[in-house]
């Protein structure tokens, strides 16, 4: 008998994507309808994707009207579906005029602020798809939550009276997919939840420091909780990693997983990538030489030396990916024999800095401003090396294109990056990069020159590169992973 799953995100590619969620709701539901099992994804009707209903197929799914107690008032909702792309699995849409019509995913496109009423549409979509399920007669087995948006769907199948009896048996899952995350409101939400005042008090459930944190009640009341990789599922027990939940999370240890991402190769596999000049693998990796050309002299305008190893940095720039000691670390990294190439955009503090260094270094270093899907492409082709220096990284997806296409992480031993990456120097063997642990620049530093060093062997780094290559982080392995805990859950072996 196939599992039924109900996967709800607030985000799913390429109906609505604001972050690596959407490309996890887009791919996941995906792989784990390949291995058999039955998947019905549901997200918010937002006014950006009703703006593009004919070119996604949407359509009115019959339900309408369904109403939805908010305490002090009543509000409705109407049913669309689609399909994912290229699939027959439904993705259903809810639509309410009052909290989806509107154009923006979680901010106002003209104030760039988080909507006023976050806390209530959340709450609605939640009770919104109980009560759709309810109504299109599914009898899930297993309800998939994602962060904090949905983190209250797990409270609601515990603790709503008078559920209908399609969700009796249904167990659930809360995904972790970045922990600084959390949907904190203030306590006057409560009476919008629509269970009563008992379950805030000191230390209780809906209680955070005199406020209600949606994900810490999804992670107290889901059956279990994973993370977007093993080693995040270990950091964020610590102080340092925890976002002050590292206390609810050490209780509920015992339900706490980690199962690292998967790496979607039908975008990022460079014997395929319609976004570059010249396709390689790893059978013939000429193709590559002539990307880094590319890159180097078309893309960024330096001059151009086959010889000298070019590190690629892809990322949103903020002190959580290491821009922060990066920065300190420059002066000395554009003393060695490189060439560096920077896409991203963030905080304008690092932003100034970055477009500094490469007025600085007009041969070494180039850098874009904004994002540019082709150019992320062309960076992750052409480089030789990737640099990830973050502070914390939940998965990190990077690491895993940059590996497929030969391209060597150099990067903090850290979450998804640490559960992916083996470092050369200590298994020279089987070694795919080359990481540090301290964050600090001159680890940092000492990392890019262990590097460096290696480059110049050019057979060593040829066998350094083609293990990078053969690394498997497809969304097949994952999704096992994920119906493997699927069964545990519906079985009761957690």
């Amino acid at each position: 008998m196939s599992e039924k799953i109900i996967f709800v995100s607030t985000e799913v590619n390429p109906f609505a994507k604001v972050g690596g969620l959407a490309d996890v709701a887009g791919a996941l539901p995906k792989a784990i309808y390949n291995l058999g099992a039955e998947v019905y994804v549901f997200m918010p009707y937002y006014g950006d994707i009703q703006a593009k209903s004919k070119e996604l197929n949407i359509e009115p799914a019959n339900i309408s009207g369904i109403p939805i107690d908010l305490g002090a008032e009543i509000e409705t909702f109407e049913l669309y579906r689609s399909n994912l792309p290229d699939t027959s699995i439904s993705i259903y849409f809810i639509r309410s005029e009052k909290y989806f019509d509107r154009m923006g995913v979680y901010l106002d496109p003209k104030t760039k602020k988080a909507f006023s009423d976050t806390a209530e549409r959340l709450i609605f979509f939640s009770r919104a798809v109980i009560e759709a399920v309810s109504a299109l007669k599914i009898k899930p087995d297993i309800l998939h939550v994602n962060d904090h948006h949905t983190a209250l769907l797990p409270m609601y199948l515990k603790k709503l009276p008078n559920i209908h009896y399609n969700w009796r048996n249904t167990k659930s899952l809360l995904t972790i997919h970045n922990l600084a995350y959390q949907g904190v409101f203030p306590r006057s939400i409560i009476d919008t939840i629509g269970l009563g005042h008992s379950l805030f008090y000191p230390e209780g459930p809906f209680e955070f420091y005199g406020d209600v944190n949606f994900l810490k009640i999804g992670i107290i009341f889901a059956d279990a909780v994973n993370t977007v990789s093993e080693k995040y599922s270990q950091e964020i027990q610590t102080a340092e990693f925890g976002s002050k939940l590292d206390g609810v999370l050490k209780v509920n240890s015992g339900k706490l997983f980690g199962i690292i991402n998967g790496a979607d190769y039908n975008e990022w596999d460079p014997r395929t990538d319609s976004f570059i000049q010249h396709n390689y693998s790893a059978e013939d990796l000429s193709g590559k030489v002539k990307m880094k050309e590319v890159l180097i002299e078309n893309e960024f305008k330096l001059p151009f030396n086959q010889n000298l190893p070019v590190v690629g940095m892809i990322s949103r720039m903020a002190a959580q990916k290491g821009y922060d000691i990066l920065s300190q670390a420059i002066p000395d990294i554009m003393k060695l024999d490189i060439q560096f190439t920077i896409l991203g955009s963030g905080q304008p503090k690092y932003e100034r800095m970055m477009l500094d260094a490469a007025r600085m270094y007009p041969d070494k270093m180039g850098v874009f401003i904004g994002f540019n899907n082709k150019l992320a492409h062309i960076i992750e082709a052409g480089a030789d090396m990737f640099l990830m220096p973050s502070r914390f990284e939940p998965c990190g997806l990077n690491q895993m294109y940059s590996m497929r296409y030969g391209t060597i992480p150099v990067a903090r031993r850290t979450g998804g990056i640490a559960d992916s990456v083996i470092d050369v120097t200590q298994k020279p063997i089987v070694g795919t990069g080359f990481l540090f642990n301290d964050y600090t620049s001159d680890k940092l530093y000492d990392t890019i020159v262990r590097a460096v060093s290696a480059y110049q062997d050019s057979k060593k780094w040829k066998k350094i590169m083609l293990r990078a290559m053969g690394e498997d982080f497809s969304w097949d392995v994952s999704a096992r992973k994920y119906l493997e805990l699927y069964k545990k859950i519906i079985n009761n072996r957690i």
